[in-house]
């Protein structure tokens, strides 16, 4: 990491955790951010749920939620980046304080509660970029307070349609009361099912855009299978594992462990892997899958993909080892790639 980063990163780090991340943003923003070429290396392309990647290191959903500076996270080496989790009505989310960094853990929890400026703003943010190159996904959710939960996924799809080049469907955020009840069988026939009619009469004759379901850590293994199965049988292209979680390891040493919300960073990487290896023994190469969860390094990302990842995204390292991650994330790939005598990153997936 060159000097001005780890400084800048060290100072960030001081500031209170939301603000430091505001400032982050504008920051970006107005172009102090660290450009990487994420072409430099070619074995790492990959096709993932339909989408062609230059390589398999995706920026998470959460970072930008307002898709305020997507164009700069795709010049920090990104291989495509996810903006949002965006819903239809601007909502200012849950009280603050409601992000936290658990320093001794390397680790954060947050409680945000989709605080996002909603459709309007995001559709004008990626209408200013139409002509920028890279792939820019949708994470859509719903507000708080909807009478139609599912009505507010299909009005983000349709807002938004020609404009993302693909969609998650964020049904695992924690910190939305009742949401993860989407996750259920019934009620994800029924989401899943409204979503594929809506995709259906958007593409008509032309190509669809993907659209990719992302899951919660703390979803039972036993219902693995028949989450692959229903995202399968509605034409889902990808199943993204895994949001973070509410559970709270022993290990946990931060004086903030108990603060309520969503868990991320190291201390999710092996339940988060431990439930990738699950979806891919049950996906067995039917569904393209896309790790998240503690990724903070070459080691670790490569761990996703032999677990079965084709692609991994990641945030909450970037608050504890800077913005040019990405790049030594992918430096490291190459090298592990060849050292294990692969030719390109799509033949180690799966290979654990």
């Amino acid at each position: 990491m060159s000097l001005f980063y780890k400084v800048g990163t060290s100072v960030l780090r001081k500031l209170p955790t939301e603000r430091a991340h505001i400032t982050t943003v504008k920051a970006l923003r107005a172009g102090f951010g660290p450009k990487a070429n994420a072409q430099a290396f070619p074995e790492l392309a990959v096709n993932v749920g339909g989408l062609s990647l230059p390589n398999p290191v995706g920026l998470a959903a959460g970072f930008d939620k307002d898709c305020d500076v997507p164009d700069a996270m795709l010049d920090a080496g990104f291989g495509f980046v996810e903006c949002g989790t965006v819903t239809p009505k601007p909502q200012a989310g849950n009280p603050k304080p409601r992000l936290f960094r658990l320093t001794e853990d390397e680790a954060v929890i947050n409680r945000m509660g989709f605080n996002n400026k909603g459709l309007d703003h995001f559709s004008e943010r990626l209408r200013a970029r139409r002509e920028n190159s890279g792939i820019i996904g949708a994470n859509l959710g719903a507000n708080k307070d909807s009478e139609d939960r599912i009505a507010d996924y299909v009005t983000g799809l349709v807002r938004l349609w020609g404009m993302s080049d693909y969609f998650t469907i964020n049904i695992s955020s924690p910190n939305t009361p009742g949401l993860r009840n989407l996750q259920g069988s019934t009620e994800m026939d029924e989401l899943l099912g409204r979503l594929s009619e809506t995709r259906a009469k958007l593409s008509g004759d032309s190509p669809s855009y993907p659209m990719f379901l992302k899951v919660a850590p703390d979803l039972d293994f036993s219902d693995v299978e028949r989450v692959v199965e229903q995202a399968r049988t509605y034409g889902l292209n990808a199943i993204i594992v895994s949001n973070t979680t509410i559970e709270r390891p022993d290990s946990l040493t931060s004086p903030h462990r108990g603060e309520g919300g969503g868990l991320s960073g190291q201390p999710l990487f092996k339940k988060s892997t431990a439930l990738l290896q699950e979806f891919s023994d049950a996906a067995d190469g039917r569904i393209d899958l896309i790790g998240v969860g503690g990724v903070g390094s070459g080691a670790q990302a490569y761990a996703k993909i032999k677990a079965g990842a084709k692609a991994v995204q990641l945030y909450s390292a970037l608050v504890y080892r800077g913005p040019q991650l990405v790049q030594e994330i992918c430096e490291d790939l190459s090298a592990r790639l060849k050292a294990d005598g692969f030719s390109n990153i799509a033949e180690a997936v799966g290979t654990a």
